[in-house]
């Protein structure tokens, strides 16, 4: 490699991908954010330091283009919760990934696996995982494979299940594979070793075992984050009854994941997953603090959590089966089969009082409407595998493109101005719900709200017209309840905009 070498980051708008690019930064790397959607790297700190390209990972001539000039690849992209078929997407995205590579001339791809049993049947998800590193090893290209288990981190998905599982059951009757062994790793080592191997000879062409310095079970990993986190001891009890897959409807109840997603981790979890070798050592040396043990990794992730600097989620990634097409702009699209929703108000209170609200809406402070409502369609929602409102903001403040905002995803923002979602809840069609701040010719403000909505066949419009009946309520309550808060907001300007609505708050 000559001069600084050029770092290629899949998966850019994911959980691991969004913390890679600053440390890959720091250690002195050019990057190449590479993104299906650039729009939603806006607002990361990071944008105006990295190049950023759009390409598809399945599309080979995108991937060749994205990969020119490129010393390093890391491939950062699998197909979890995405449905029954994840494993033939998985395995079709390696194998094109890998060619292109190759034909592009990348000295190295670099892949985030999981740790794995040397013998025996694995979960779909850990033989996916298996067989990508594989696929990417026979590329012909010196690849790097970090074969990781439980990640712990703030964010993770890993981590969010297992804290959310600790902190609301005090009792639970869990899965025996509470009892098994699992060799966790806090986010900021797999960090430093994805960096590090970067910078391995072309003669390394091989997988590593990488973990932090302790084995637990899953029983103490619960036990000792209660005790990180000031709670009193959990009760644990193991029964044999519980399958994967209910074990995963179990999560996906409890914690903000959905059982898409629980259902591959917990799957992996009926392995004991501890490390073979420490083999990586020699390329990328031990901190001389030493790796981060579990509770100190615990408390990191906490502190990012109560300090509200969580940067990534496995919300950041897009929920499988969302729809990703842009608002279309053109009031003719789609043969004018839109269904809209408007409503406009003038507002007595200034545009930065009623904007506080407007960027403010969801999470904890709900969404200035029927509660009960809401709460309804989150837990139908959750029931057919979307999100359902549990996924919170990343902020309670403050939102950026491509955020998650329960089962709404921020597809552009104009600040000051406009707010779009688009929806990624189940739906038989696609959904969007505009805000907009707005001053009238008389220097008025005007709040405009807009919900839209392009049916999918019969059963999107027959949905259509089954919800319209409750717009008023619900449509109809969030405007007046956002103008109250605003109006709220001007007469007291001392203190900032109230965090639940008045009337029928959440």
């Amino acid at each position: 490699m000559t001069g600084t070498p050029l770092a290629l980051v899949t998966g850019a708008t994911g959980y691991i991908g969004g913390r890679l690019v600053p440390e890959l930064l720091a250690a002195g790397y050019r990057v190449r954010a590479m993104a299906r959607r650039p729009e939603r790297l806006e607002g990361r700190e990071w944008r105006k330091d990295v190049e950023v390209v759009a390409a598809d990972a399945g599309s080979a001539e995108e991937l060749r283009a994205a990969m020119a000039g490129v010393d390093v690849a890391y491939y950062l992209i699998h197909a979890l919760g995405t449905g029954a078929e994840f494993e033939q997407r998985d395995r079709a995205t390696a194998r094109t990934f890998a060619v292109a590579a190759r034909e592009a001339g990348v000295g190295r791809i670099v892949y985030l696996g999981g740790l794995h049993p040397a013998s025996g049947k694995l979960s779909p998800h850990l033989d996916s995982r298996r067989e990508v590193g594989e696929i990417l090893l026979a590329s012909g290209v010196p690849t790097t494979v970090l074969q990781a288990a439980v990640i712990i981190g703030s964010g993770s998905a890993s981590f969010e299940m297992m804290r959310y599982l600790t902190e609301r059951l005090p009792a639970m009757v869990a899965p025996r594979w509470v009892e098994n062994r699992i060799q966790p790793i806090a986010v900021r080592d797999v960090l430093r070793y994805l960096v590090g191997s970067a910078a391995m000879p072309p003669e390394v062409s091989r997988a590593f075992d990488i973990g932090g310095p302790e084995v637990l079970t899953y029983r103490q990993m619960m036990q000792r984050y209660a005790a990180v986190a000031g709670l009193r001891p959990r009760v644990i009890r193991a029964v044999p009854v519980l399958t994967p897959k209910l074990a995963s409807l179990w999560v996906g109840l409890v914690t903000p994941v959905p059982s898409g997603i629980a259902r591959p981790l917990v799957g992996s979890l009926i392995h004991e997953v501890v490390a073979k070798e420490r083999d990586i050592a020699a390329y990328v040396p031990d901190p001389p603090e030493g790796l981060v043990g579990f509770d100190r990794s615990v408390e990191l992730a906490l502190a990012k959590v109560r300090d509200l600097d969580v940067r990534t989620s496995w919300a950041s990634a897009a929920t499988a089966g969302a729809p990703s097409d842009p608002l279309p702009e053109d009031p003719d699209w789609a043969g004018g089969s839109l269904q809209v929703d408007e409503r406009s108000a003038v507002v007595d209170a200034d545009a930065a009082a009623l904007w506080s609200v407007i960027e403010g809406i969801g999470g904890a402070h709900g969404w200035y409407s029927w509660r009960l409502g809401w709460v309804a369609r989150g837990v139908m929602d959750r029931l057919f595998g979307g999100p359902g409102l549990r996924r919170g903001r990343r902020d309670p403040h403050r939102l950026t493109v491509g955020d998650p905002l329960d089962w709404w995803r921020v597809e552009k923002i104009e600040p000051g101005r406009l707010l779009r979602l688009r929806a990624e809840m189940r739906l038989p069609g696609l959904a969007w719900l505009e805000l907009a701040a707005e001053q009238d010719d008389a220097g008025q403000t005007v709040f405009r709200q807009r919900a839209i909505y392009h049916p999918r066949g019969l059963l999107g419009q027959a949905y259509w017209w089954a919800v319209w009946p409750f717009h008023g309520i619900v449509f109809g309550g969030m405007q007046r309840n956002i103008a109250r808060a605003a109006e709220a907001a001007a007469r007291d300007t001392g203190r900032p905009a109230p965090t639940t609505p008045p009337g029928d708050a959440r």
